[in-house]
């Protein structure tokens, strides 16, 4: 089974999609399951992990919903407020859809880098911990100490690190990223996602200019952390779902071998997510 790790749908007259304008460009449109399977099915992939797109549980519920008859969502990636009075109760209602596999505060989007280290998180993360959900890390560079520390502190909570912590390679970001990267591949419960890293890059510039950063990241991670996602429909502003497929088709098995792939595109999204 082909996974893709991570991949969005979304319904615009919903309306909790607040970076979701027409501004953003071709995505702008309602995008659902049979859209990506349209381009995922022709490159081999049989399966996927459905992310949350909107910091609320209304989405959340949203995805849950298209994914219960979906035999080809395995998991659902979530949000809820983890800083709320009854956090740990809406961690326990969301666990207990069998597809509900991990939550993720958007923290990207949070001025503050420490926010996740804050005291006041802990009856959260150890909600998730009980109800053994993964914590997907939506980061940038800055927030790769912050996500060690984290890592150091639950030693049990399984951490994903979504689209390499999207380094800023239209600027040619490497070296802290990468130190950062590779301290955090420590952590033995940490995976990282080989995602979202064209849109990174330059407009207009070819899927081989990415090739640096995912080596990288497979250095750290090698086959049996690194999980490879499409990040569709969002990949759409950079490039063709199949030509990102392609190129890390083609890398895994040079830097991995024949059994790499097993890893990369199946078996650490079933380790990650418990699967």
């Amino acid at each position: 089974m082909m996974i893709d790790a991570h991949f969005h749908i979304w319904q615009l007259a919903r309306a909790d999609y607040g970076w979701l304008t027409p501004a953003t460009g071709s995505i702008y449109r309602d995008i659902g399951l049979a859209d990506w399977r349209a381009l995922s099915a022709p490159c081999g992939v049989s399966a996927g992990v459905l992310v949350q797109a909107a910091p609320t549980e209304a989405e959340t519920i949203f995805l849950l919903q298209q994914a219960a008859h979906a035999g080809d969502v395995c998991a659902v990636v979530g949000w809820t407020d983890l800083l709320a009075a009854d956090a740990p109760q809406r961690i326990g209602a969301l666990a207990r859809h069998p597809k509900l596999r991990a939550l993720r505060p958007m923290l990207q989007d949070i001025a503050d880098p420490d926010w996740i280290l804050q005291d006041a998180l802990q009856p959260a993360l150890h909600a998730m911990l009980a109800c053994d959900l993964t914590f997907d890390a939506l980061v940038k560079p800055a927030h790769l100490a912050r996500v060690a520390e984290l890592a150091r502190r639950y030693p049990g909570l399984r951490i994903v690190v979504d689209h390499a912590a999207k380094p800023d390679i239209s600027s040619s970001q490497w070296q802290g990223w990468a130190k950062e990267l590779a301290h955090l591949a420590r952590a033995p419960q940490v995976w990282c996602k080989l995602s979202g890293l064209w849109t990174e890059a330059p407009q207009g510039c070819a899927v081989e200019v990415l090739l640096p950063y995912a080596r990288h990241v497979l250095d750290c991670f090698g086959a049996k952390r690194t999980l490879w996602g499409s990040d569709w429909p969002v990949l759409e502003l950079a490039g063709a779902y199949a030509s990102w497929h392609r190129l890390a088709r083609e890398l895994v098995l040079e830097m991995l071998g024949p059994q790499g792939p097993r890893g990369v595109f199946g078996a650490a999204a079933r380790a990650a997510y418990r699967l």
